[in-house]
């Protein structure tokens, strides 16, 4: 009986585009191929077409997604696929290449222990997902140097949560790998509110992943394929145009028209799709159509072995059955395992099934699961939870339930843990004793179910459940000020107020129940209040918190605990100007920290921070790269690892370090952290553009990434004060007078002392907006030109409530060269130019804890209020120290201004771009023309396109998209080509492009 076509019709380009991309991969270059289409339009034969033609270098790596209904057994495809390299390169080699996520792995794959011999910790212990998705991620990229890897993961619309978010985490973390990533999903299975929605949507976004869409073949196309198939005789013209306006061009569809019995000469055919579907089932006899109903009970695919376990018959009959259904093309033979030639053809068998039918089969595929899952190390609960469902047994199915949902946390699939949990919820109230068969109350489930929406990064639905078991629980009931912790602790993931609220209830039903809760938790809800106080800068009550949960912790013979309160003690004294105090209590969370992996995450944390914030910036670096790499190892670098990375990236700017810092922002970001630490790297990025000189680009950034930031602001005053400042400065360099005093007046607003680290360099940011808009008040409607005018002694004021922190004297020298005015003979004072007032702060932007940007702006303006007093030979000499600062240290915006006042006043500086104006002062060597000038510059190729973009108007980030480059490359690009072409402008640069034409 005729079953698939010889060959593939119609797919050639696919076919060859795939080629390609693994071409590409080989180059070092990882791509992923995501194929689409709907059901029956050959997404399976095209990639068995390309498996089996990889050439013998290549690594195959394939896993097919599971159909377990609503809950998918979590990471089902991934271990399937990672098994394969387990016996392609043994155990022992992936237990060394996986280093330090040996743990995780271990606890995905427990057939793994019987070949560990390092000391890792129980299985599943503590693991993190990130650590495990790092540690894959690191597996692929190690092996991949040795052959190219193709890895391969099928029916994506049946995938599980965990396996995608780590296949979210792999097309971005794969970045010096040989890997190609081919995915396959059905199109209309992918419904609203499918998980895979989300993931397409990010991956039309990544110029690193292509969608290819399947289309339907045409009427000569299936015309070929018909004829392929029927060799031993022509089909009528009237067979083929049949064929074609029932299969709709859906190669399956072909084929099984043409596979029917009488379909050549024009006979039956069916008369609906189920009809198609089942016509080779139909025709089987009885014991061949039971076999059938039976294994599509079990999946798309069920292997010999366990379906000898479900079949009631002998292995004779099993056989011959079996025998019968690959004959006549229904099912065939993959490996080990019975696999249906198609999925449809399955669901089609599986809705042919009686009731009682189902749920016998479905009794005994848990029964076989579980004395498989008892006899060997694999992880089936999950399977025997949907089985025992399918059975109609509650029973039976929520221990099952609660087991699956123990052993996807130990597996770090947060995602499916709380769906198991969820779904153990929803049978609490229809099982015997749920108490008993769960070993715990239902409000801790929900408790531990909200934990693992949480860790999922599902923050509101965590936060719901939270409060719905709050709702539920009794005041008096023990589990109550647990539950009021979480809340708050979830409340402040999703970047909601009221945290503290919920924190001070919590101590309040501590101190009612007394000893009827256990013991640590207390510390733990006072360091929770004491840390969201600090954050909110109330910093007197954080300290006099933090001193209360060290007593707690100290009663409790917990140094953990006690470490991290005196970690909190320590920044709200710091903060409060206790610096010396500070930094010795820090010292001691340390030593309390020693041994112990979260609190000594805890202490880099602060530690970093402070050093930075105080002007300590290698520290700072040091700090915070130490702690980097023990987040790495303990897999916490998404979460932990992401602060840690911001705290290394601004002392890193600060040093003048700015690929570093890019470098450490570009690897958080990939690993798609929650909103409050994407804020701060979001932020960072923001500001790095806007002093290397990409204006464009920065504001562009901050529309974009404004919107997810507030909810983090409203709750954070430290991302207020950090974010305010950075928008005040890119309002500023916009020109937008009133947009930069709406974000800069909030510093007066404040209802606690702001934190002085991030407030100071605001306070000065605050000056520059005073003196522009007193330089122009017809930027600003009267009212707000008043109001600026009238906030100096407000904003003096604070300066002088901040005054005990040590970078102290550097902001207030700069707020007062901002400030001062001086008469130049036009009968106006004006601002920010008494030269002998930006000297003294040149000296302060020396110093060592003062960033390195700072040094080459104050100069700049020193050089600036030289022209203002007629001192060119002054100017001349301090506008080239500040350019050849700039130059050396990176700060492009700065470079720029330098070179426009320096074209201004016809001063030529050396090593900087021709001045503007140049031929009229009659400087020696000046160019004549555009067309000299583009000469002149020696614009690269690169930047002679990049020239062409600009004068069509693109931005740096419509550039990089039309180049294939990141809007960051294409920024320096941009001030590579400004300075080359003596250019103040992009409309400058762009007029000058017609030379190219």
């Amino acid at each position: 009986m005729t079953t698939s076509a010889p060959a593939m019709i119609g797919r050639d380009a696919d076919l060859a585009r795939l080629d390609e991309r693994l071409d590409e991969v080989r180059a070092g270059a990882p791509f992923t191929v995501i194929v689409g289409g709907e059901a029956g339009i050959g997404k399976t034969r095209i990639i068995r077409e390309f498996t089996r033609g990889l050439a013998a270098d290549v690594l195959l790596l394939t896993g097919q997604c599971v159909d377990l209904g609503s809950v998918a057994a979590p990471y089902a495809p991934v271990k399937t696929a990672l098994r394969t390299l387990v016996s392609e390169v043994g155990a022992e080699r992936v237990l060394e290449a996986v280093g330090p996520g040996r743990a995780a792995l271990v606890a995905l794959l427990p057939e793994l222990a019987e070949a560990e011999t390092g000391e890792i910790g129980a299985p599943g212990k503590g693991i993190e997902s990130s650590q495990l998705h790092e540690g894959i991620a690191v597996l692929l990229e190690t092996f991949s140097r040795e052959r190219p890897i193709v890895f391969i993961i099928e029916d994506l619309h049946w995938v599980d949560a965990a396996s995608l978010a780590l296949l979210r985490f792999l097309m971005r973390a794969l970045g010096s790998s040989r890997v190609l990533t081919v995915l396959t999903y059905r199109t209309d299975d992918v419904t609203r509110g499918h998980p895979m929605r989300g993931f397409l949507a990010e991956a039309d976004r990544d110029r690193w992943v292509e969608r290819r869409e399947l289309s339907r073949l045409t009427r000569p196309q299936v015309r070929k394929l018909v004829r392929s198939m029927i060799v031993d005789e022509a089909p009528s013209e009237r067979v083929l145009d049949t064929v074609f306006r029932r299969s709709d061009g859906v190669p399956f569809f072909v084929e099984e028209l043409v596979g029917i019995d009488g379909c050549r000469d024009e006979g039956f055919v069916p008369d609906t799709l189920r009809e198609l579907l089942l016509a080779r089932y139909e025709r089987l006899p009885d014991a061949a159509q039971e076999l059938l109903r039976l294994i599509s009970t079990g999946g798309v695919r069920v292997s010999h072995a366990l379906l000898s376990e479900v079949y009631t018959g002998s292995a004779d009959e099993l056989d011959a059955a079996a025998r019968q259904c690959v004959h006549y093309g229904v099912i065939t033979i993959d490996g080990d395992d019975y696999a249906f030639r198609h999925a449809l053809v399955r669901e089609a068998i599986l809705s042919d099934l009686l009731p009682g039918e189902r749920a016998r089969f479905h009794a005994r595929y848990a029964e076989a699961y579980e004395a498989a899952a008892a006899a060997g190390t694999r992880r089936l609960a999950a399977e025997i939870s949907f089985h025992w469902l399918g059975a109609h047994d509650a029973a039976r199915a929520f221990p099952a339930t609660m087991q699956a949902m123990r052993e996807a946390r130990a597996a770090a699939a947060y995602a499916t843990a709380a769906q198991l949990g969820e779904r153990a919820l929803g049978l609490w109230d229809v099982v015997p004793d749920a108490a008993a068969a769960a070993g715990m109350g239902k409000l801790e489930l929900m408790g531990r179910t909200a934990s693992h929406l949480r860790n999922a990064g599902e923050g509101e639905r965590s936060l719901a459940l939270i409060r719905a078991a709050l709702a539920e629980c009794p005041r008096d009931d023990p589990n109550y000020p647990r539950l009021l912790r979480d809340k708050a602790l979830y409340l402040g993931n999703v970047g909601k107020g009221g945290s503290i609220e919920v924190l001070e209830e919590a101590l309040e039903a501590l101190d009612r129940l007394g000893d009827a809760v256990p013991s640590e938790l207390r510390p733990t809800v006072l360091s929770a209040l004491a840390g969201r106080l600090m954050i909110d800068g109330r910093l007197d009550d954080a300290a006099e918190i933090a001193d209360r949960a060290l007593a707690a912790a100290t009663e409790l013979g917990s140094p953990r605990y006690a470490s991290i309160a005196t970690n909190l003690a320590a920044i709200s004294r710091s903060d409060r100007g206790e610096v010396e105090t500070g930094l010795a209590m820090l010292e001691h969370a340390r030593e309390l920290a020693e041994g112990d992996g979260a609190a000594m995450l805890r202490y880099w944390v602060n530690a970093s921070d402070l050093h930075y914030l105080i002007g300590r910036y290698p520290e700072a670096v040091r700090l915070a790269e130490d702690g980097l790499a023990r987040a790495r190892a303990q897999g916490v670098e998404r979460s932990t690892g992401v602060i840690l990375a911001s705290n290394a990236v601004d002392p890193l700017f600060a040093l003048g370090e700015w690929q570093r810092a890019d470098e450490l922002i570009d690897r958080a970001l990939a690993l798609d952290p929650p909103v409050p630490f994407t804020a701060y790297l979001q932020r960072a990025r923001i500001w790095a553009a806007l002093w290397r000189g990409d204006v464009t680009g920065a504001t562009d950034m901050l529309r974009r990434a404004k919107p997810a930031m507030a909810s983090v602001m409203e709750v954070e005053m430290q991302t207020r004060l950090s974010v305010g400042r950075v928008a005040a400065e890119v309002a500023l360099a916009n020109d937008d007078l009133g947009a930069a005093w709406r974000e800069a007046k909030v510093l007066l607003h404040e209802q606690y002392l702001p934190l002085p680290g991030y407030a100071l360099p605001f306070v000065w940011v605050a000056a520059r907006v005073i003196a522009a808009v007193r330089a122009r008040p017809g930027a600003v409607s009267p009212a707000v030109a008043d109001e600026v005018d009238a906030a100096e002694p407000a904003f003096r004021e604070l300066l002088e409530r901040l005054s005990s922190w040590p970078t102290h004297a550097l902001w207030a020298a700069l707020f007062e060269a901002e400030l001062a005015t001086v008469d130049h003979g036009s009968g106006a004072d004006v601002p920010g130019t008494d030269a002998s007032v930006w000297r003294r702060a040149v000296e302060a932007a020396a110093a060592p804890e003062a960033p390195g940007f700072l040094a080459p702006y104050a100069l700049l303006r020193q050089g600036e209020a030289e022209l203002a007093d007629a001192d060119r030979a002054a100017a001349r000499a301090t506008l080239q120290q500040a350019f050849d600062l700039a130059e050396a240290g990176g700060v492009g915006a700065v470079r720029e201004r330098i070179e426009r006042v320096a074209g201004t006043a016809a001063i030529a500086l050396e090593g900087a771009a021709r001045p503007r104006g140049a031929e009229a002062a009659g400087i020696a060597g000046a160019a004549t023309s555009d067309a000299d000038a583009l000469a002149a510059a020696e614009l690269t190729a690169r930047e002679r396109q990049v020239l062409e973009l600009i004068a069509e108007g693109l931005s740096n980030r419509q550039i990089g998209e039309r180049l294939f480059i990141s809007a960051k490359t294409a920024s320096v690009h941009v001030s590579a080509i400004l300075r080359k072409l003596g250019a103040a402008t992009r409309a400058e640069a762009a007029y000058r492009a017609g030379a190219l034409r």
